[in-house]
């Protein structure tokens, strides 16, 4: 048995490596098409470029892991089924279910990889790779420049052109920043950028300079030019590396995430608390309704009941009341809203706390589905694996997205949203394991149905001709 599940192993391993060298290599190769812009022009060294690929491998592997595993496990049993190795195995008294035990425990040791991965490794990886990449974009400022649009980067500057031809700028308008004596904004027709190791020169063509003295507007002075040259310094010519603090929910382990779910817990019961004052100030109990429609329907209601009772009540009693009441409505609907806001900021991260759970226990369920599946098509071949894998994968991965957006809206809980494709996946792979088990199709045609039903037909004609 230890033979037969070494060769099961290694019949898996193979396959699981050449698959996922190919996947991630696909979804490297559009990432880096999408990203080569960032780096053209940039003047970045060699080991810059390759740090910021290597940081964007994190959520690519974690992406890729899953499919590889139903490739692989889709090719070795569609070779098994081929080769008639699993007819062999079962004639020699082997049963399925320990045929599969080995791809099992290798879903399972993949799984619990891939989950301290994602749990630990992944979001260093993206918080880093962000971190890089707009450290990248702030380098070399001269490439950011769009026409119509303002360049803020430069220091002491702000830029503006109508339009852009190769390196040739046209009607170039600069202003210079607050926090001088002097305000100056400078126009010409034509202009060109270039670069030193820690300045900028900007060359004007054909336009004028306009210099005002903010300490007496009377002080102006007009300035036409043929050529006009700018040195602007800009330390930014360097990748400066940033270290902040801020991350957002993919970039968390799981214990940032449990803290910062803690965090929002405390300030919701703050807003809780303040919600019961409001009732309590107008006269009603510290009750907390679920939302603030339910609350400003409470608060009408005994705006009229007190309104009503002018037997104990003055004029002035109930005018105060009502304005009371529209206040406290007023600030219940800011509440609320923040609420609401608390909520889905919680929300948005249990959901990315349950996909780093549900997408490693989706290996576990391919090596099932897959392993069902190779024998029921009995072909291992690259392509048929790779064909249905992808089929399988893109159903699941547009069910987890469209659960995901679903619960970051609140219209489903996190568990519900990340968790509904494992749960598909799981009936239809336990579905298929079984019939497989049973050596069964998990389909079957009655073909003869339509005979026996042409054939009663024909009998009832006959019976019913005179």
């Amino acid at each position: 048995m230890r033979l037969l599940t070494r060769y099961i192993l290694k019949q898996l391993f193979m396959p699981f490596i050449f698959s996922l060298l190919i996947i991630v290599f696909v979804l490297f190769t559009q990432f880096l098409l999408r990203a080569i812009d960032r780096f053209i022009g940039k003047g970045l060294d060699l080991r810059t470029i390759f740090e910021y690929l290597f940081l964007n491998l994190g959520w690519i592997t974690a992406l890729a892991v899953p499919m590889a595993v139903l490739v692989a496990a889709l090719m070795a049993f569609g070779q098994f089924s081929e080769d008639n190795e699993i007819t062999a195995m079962r004639a020699s008294g082997i049963s399925f279910t320990t045929i599969v035990r080995p791809a099992l425990v290798l879903g399972l040791t993949i799984a619990g990889t891939l989950i301290l991965f994602n749990a630990f490794i992944m979001p260093e990886m993206n918080f880093k790779a962000r971190m890089l990449s707009g450290d990248i974009y702030r380098k070399r400022p001269d490439l950011n420049i769009e026409p119509g649009y303002f360049m803020d980067d430069l220091p002491d500057y702000s830029i503006i052109i109508r339009e852009k031809e190769g390196e040739t700028l046209k009607d170039v308008r600069i202003f210079s920043k607050s926090g001088h004596k002097t305000q100056t904004s400078i126009h010409s027709k034509t202009g060109q950028l270039s670069t030193i190791d820690d300045a900028i020169i900007l060359n004007l063509f054909n336009g004028e300079i306009h210099e005002l003295d903010l300490r007496d507007y009377g002080n102006y002075r007009r300035i036409e030019f043929l050529k006009h040259k700018i040195t602007i310094p800009a330390d930014d010519l360097f990748l400066n590396r940033r270290d902040t603090t801020s991350r957002s929910d993919r970039e968390m382990t799981i214990g940032m995430i449990l803290n910062k779910r803690e965090d929002i817990i405390k300030r919701t019961d703050i807003v809780k608390g303040r919600i019961g004052r409001v009732f309590m100030r107008t006269g009603l109990d510290s009750i907390i309704p679920q939302t603030f429609e339910e609350s400003e329907f409470t608060l009408s209601q005994f705006k009229s009941t007190f309104a009503a009772d002018t037997t104990s009540h003055s004029g002035d009693e109930i005018y105060r009341k009502e304005k009371d009441v529209d206040i406290a409505i007023r600030q219940l609907r800011n509440e609320y809203n923040l609420l609401r806001s608390y909520n889905k900021t919680s929300n948005k991260y249990e959901v990315e706390l349950h996909k780093k759970f549900s997408l490693p226990v989706a290996c576990i369920l391919f090596i099932m589905t897959g392993a069902s599946l190779g024998v029921l098509f009995r072909k291992g071949g690259f392509t048929i694996a790779t064909s249905l894998s992808f089929g399988f994968f893109l159903v699941y991965y547009v069910l987890m997205i469209g659960g995901e957006d679903l619960a970051d809206r609140l219209i489903l809980t996190p568990i519900v949203g990340i968790w509904s494709p494992n749960v598909l996946l799981f009936m239809i792979s336990t579905y298929l394991m079984l019939h497989t088990v049973r050596e069964q199709p998990p389909l079957r045609f009655d073909f003869n149905f339509f005979k026996k039903f042409k054939k009663k037909k024909n009998e009832s004609e006959v019976t019913s001709s005179p």
